[in-house]
């Protein structure tokens, strides 16, 4: 910040929400008393718009020439851990400053302090006559609280004109209550659990490393089912007795009601929750009472990460290998390692939990950068499930369908038993491709290069990379011919039409993303959780953490199917996925089965899952991504080139691989047209950028930018530091 003299007008950089490369200055009015992390409005253009102050050089300009902060919202800083961690996290990602404040600007109707509510509060003056109903609210209001008008008719049980006629006497007086907090504050001794020896030892590592006030990083890593969540909900305990704000990441928060319960179980309230989901209003108040401290523990997705905490002493990642941490849009960012970085900046512990650690994580903790914490038996010695691979060259499925004689069997077994069966097949839809038989007609999305998926619950054919839908059609759009439209491969609808023609009087579950909004999923998760469904057939959001007590067979109808796309990740992550549905089998202790549908039952892969022996697997892929130079042995940045035309998009992502500087430690490779060459209109490619554990990815990449072309017309360069995606 600049200030010439004790009488000059102070000048100072303010991120606004946008691309820009470097902060706004602006002047600041007398009487304004603004510092680095002050939330203020400014001028832009012909609008206004919100703004974090920063440090940092401003513009050699006199302040008179400046146009002047509007106005210093009533809300406290954000803390300079926080700043820097922003500031951190726009250099590493090569993004925009403003865009990452962006993030924490979320909601700008939480800026200015909730109102108080209007209450009443008893004036000890009675009432000229008194009645049952009227005792029974000066029961309540006679300790002299406040309460609100309804709120103290509801819970007196009487209408609310009852109070309306004790206010005209006099006997309450008319005050004004503070906004209510939006959770009640969690207990640390509420209830705390009762923990085996192993989890016990495991808890007291966790809780040291808090109590120690000071970073690290503990790799909880823990069977599907040993009970990690209890285990780290004795750590949130010791962060919530130093008076710290806990962050707990989910991949998937909108959907884990099971979550919230537990936690609620153990202190009594729930956390705030932190998704998309949320309604404005409860946004906007979480926002605010995160600010200032009201809420002591937020569960989020990876958005959260972003929230101004007050005081943030710990952040727990759960499924930390799961890749919906990955953002990519506007600013592309892992919320993992993001959290270890938040931690560090902050100097508070942070708590990775999986029972399929990422390879990253898995060397981290080998190398001795993380605490490994092992949890290698189920809960209360739960066994875990027995798990075959059935081979499809051997054990086909019937002409048109696509479950094995072996996996119907043991599906009818299990439901003769009274107990639940899980289908697990990661695909939306009734099936992948819809063709006509006479002229080989393929439905393909008009704005991507991809196929459109048949919905035929909805009667629809949707592509799932723009969304655009259409009515499936009774006759072929090319040649004409009637009913000769097919559908090729399965989706899980497809999958629930199968298994009603098998078990007619099985009550079937499909769980799809698509079918239905949050709250209808919390339900049908529920529904099952309480024995509700005899079979559920689903995508991989059912692999998410939840626990179906009666369920003791899971059945994936696909295993292959992820070892296609070409992914150096395909291995590691189809191991992960198949691991954890398959975990969601036996957890309360009843003998329990997996199946798994492949044609390449001598794959690593799949015998990695049917051994049990996940060491040997992530021994065998940490060696494999060594010889190869691929993470965390190496480096690697993607540059995603967009435009209208294909012409436009080539031509610039070839100019930016001339300007590439020559490195002995960087290889540029590509440009190649993406997988998923044509999204939403625009036609994409991309620059692979690999290095050694030690290249400066980000100059290399800021030199390529500079020296290159810049963005023209239709033309858009997206970048993307440690890619998870290659598509």
């Amino acid at each position: 910040m600049k200030q010439d003299s004790p009488s000059a007008q102070k000048i100072v950089p303010v991120l606004v929400p946008l691309p820009a490369a470097k902060p706004y200055s602006y002047s600041v009015p007398d009487g304004m008393d603004v510092k680095a992390g002050s939330i203020v409005r400014v001028p832009l253009g012909p609008r206004e718009v919100a703004g974090i102050v920063t440090e940092g050089a401003t513009d050699s300009v006199d302040a008179k020439k400046l146009r002047p902060i509007s106005e210093l919202f009533d809300c406290p800083p954000v803390d300079d851990g926080m700043m820097r961690f922003m500031r951190w996290a726009a250099d590493y990602t090569i993004s925009p400053p403003g865009m990452v404040a962006r993030m924490t600007l979320r909601v700008p109707a939480a800026f200015d302090p909730e109102p108080p509510v209007p209450g009443l509060r008893f004036s000890g003056q009675q009432p000229e006559r008194m009645t049952g109903a009227r005792s029974r609210v000066l029961e309540l209001a006679g300790d002299g609280l406040a309460w609100t008008r309804t709120g103290l008719a509801h819970a007196a049980g009487v209408s609310a004109t009852v109070i309306d006629g004790l206010s005209a006497q006099g006997v309450f007086e008319d005050v004004m209550i503070p906004a209510r907090p939006v959770v009640a504050p969690p207990d640390p001794d509420y209830a705390p659990a009762e923990l085996s020896g192993d989890q016990a030892d495991a808890a007291r590592q966790l809780v040291d490393a808090v109590s120690a006030r000071g970073f690290s990083v503990s790799l909880l890593d823990g069977v599907t089912g040993s009970g990690k969540t209890e285990v780290y909900f004795e750590a949130v305990a010791k962060a919530i007795e130093q008076g710290k704000q806990v962050l707990i990441l989910l991949p998937e928060i909108a959907l884990t009601q099971q979550f919230l319960e537990r936690f609620h179980d153990r202190f009594g309230s729930k956390p705030a929750e932190w998704h998309s989901d949320l309604a404005p209003k409860t946004r906007e108040r979480v926002w605010r009472q995160v600010m200032e401290g009201q809420v002591r523990v937020v569960a989020g997705a990876r958005s959260a990460l972003f929230l101004p905490f007050q005081d943030l002493g710990l952040i727990i990642v759960d499924e930390e290998h799961d890749p919906a941490y990955k953002q990519e849009d506007r600013v592309f960012y892992n919320a993992r390692d993001m959290a270890v970085v938040r931690g560090h900046i902050g100097s508070f512990p942070v708590i990775l939990a999986s029972a399929t650690p990422s390879v990253e994580s898995q060397v981290n903790a080998l190398q001795g950068r993380y605490t490994r914490i092992r949890l290698t038996g189920r809960y209360a010695e739960a066994a875990m499930p027995d798990l075959k691979a059935i081979d499809m060259r051997r054990s086909p499925p019937r002409p048109g369908g696509f479950l094995s004689p072996a996996l119907v069997e043991a599906m009818n077994q299990t439901l003769q038993r009274k107990e639940q069966s899980l289908l697990f097949l990661n695909r939306r839809g009734y099936a992948p491709l819809t063709l006509c038989r006479v002229c080989g007609h393929r439905f393909q999305c008009p704005c991507c290069s991809s196929w459109l998926v048949e919905h035929r619950f909805r009667g629809q054919l949707v592509c799932h990379q723009c969304g655009h839908h259409e009515a499936r059609p009774e006759a072929c759009p090319s040649c004409g011919t009637l009913d000769h439209l097919v559908a090729c491969g399965p989706g899980v609808e497809r999958i629930a039409e199968e298994a009603e023609k098998t078990f007619p009087d099985a009550r079937i579950i499909v769980l799809s993303s698509d079918l239905m909004g949050v709250k209808r999923l919390r339900l049908e998760l529920d529904a099952i959780a309480r024995g509700e469904a005899d079979i559920v057939i689903g995508t991989q959001l059912v692999a998410k953490g939840h626990n179906f007590p009666n369920m003791t067979l899971v059945g994936v109808v696909d295993a292959d199917l992820g070892l296609a796309n070409g992914d150096p990740r395909a291995a590691e992550r189809t191991f992960q996925l198949l691991s954890q549905v398959t975990g969601r089998a036996g957890r309360t202790g009843k003998k329990s089965l997996g199946l798994l549908q492949t044609y390449q039952p001598n794959h690593p892969v799949m015998r990695a899952i049917v051994s049990g022996d996940a060491e040997a697997f992530y021994a065998r892929e940490i060696e494999e991504r060594e010889r190869s130079g691929l993470p965390p042995y190496g480096r690697l940045g993607a540059l995603i080139i967009s435009a209208g035309t294909r012409a436009e998009a080539e031509n610039h992502a070839r100019a930016l691989r001339r300007a590439a500087p020559h490195s002995p430690e960087i290889n540029v490779l590509g440009p190649a047209e993406a997988p998923l060459a044509l999204i939403r209109g625009r036609h994409r490619f991309r620059l692979l950028i690999h290095g050694t554990r030690k290249a400066d990815i980000q100059n290399f990449i800021r030199a390529i930018l500079s020296a290159g072309p810049k963005e023209r017309g239709s033309v858009r360069v997206q970048i993307d530091i440690d890619p998870q995606s290659f598509l």
